[in-house]
C-alpha cells in the first residue's frame, strides 16, 4: 500500500481497535484539533495530544458518543513519501440536541516502515462545537472596542 492508501485504510473503521492497531506504530502520536486546550477539552474530551496506538480508536469512540457522523467526504488525498495529506468535509449531528453542522477537515499523517506514526486532525471547531450549544450567546472582542455576539 502507498502511504495514502494506508491512512485511508486506517479511516475505514476508526472505532475498531483490532482494525486500527494493525496500521499504527508503537510510538504513535495523535493530535486531535489542538495540542492542549483545556477549555476545548471540556467540550470535546478527545481534543488534544494522545500517545500510543490505542489512542486512535479511543478518540473516535469518544466522538461517536456525542455525534452521529452523517457524512465524511474525502476530496483530495496524496503523499510525498512519508507525509500524507487528506482534505474533505464532514457533517456531524449532536446526539443530545440533534443539531447538524458541516465542517471542512484536514489530516496530516506521517508514515514510516508501513505504519502510521503521527496523525493530526483539524476541523472547524467553532462550527462543530456549536452543535452542542443549547442556550445563550457567545461574546467576543475581536478588536479593542469591537464586540461580536454570536
Amino acid at each position: 500500500m502507498t502511504p495514502t492508501e494506508l491512512v485511508q485504510k486506517l479511516l475505514e473503521a476508526p472505532t475498531d481497535s483490532e482494525h486500527t492497531l494493525q496500521y499504527l506504530s508503537d510510538d504513535f502520536v495523535y493530535v486531535s484539533l489542538n495540542y492542549a486546550n483545556e477549555d476545548l477539552r471540556r467540550l470535546m474530551p478527545w481534543a488534544g495530544t494522545h500517545e500510543g496506538p490505542g489512542s486512535f480508536s479511543e478518540v473516535f469512540k469518544g466522538v461517536n458518543k456525542q455525534w452521529f457522523i452523517d457524512e465524511f467526504d474525502v476530496r483530495a488525498a496524496f503523499d510525498d513519501g512519508e507525509n500524507v495529506a487528506i482534505f474533505g468535509s464532514f457533517t456531524v449531528r449532536s446526539k443530545t440536541l440533534d443539531k447538524s453542522r458541516r465542517s471542512p477537515f484536514s489530516i496530516f499523517a506521517k508514515v514510516k516502515d508501513g505504519k502510521v506514526r503521527y496523525f493530526q486532525y483539524m476541523e472547524d471547531t467553532f462550527a462543530t462545537g456549536d452543535s452542542f450549544r443549547s442556550a445563550g450567546e457567545w461574546v467576543f472582542e475581536t478588536l479593542p472596542g469591537t464586540t461580536v455576539r454570536v
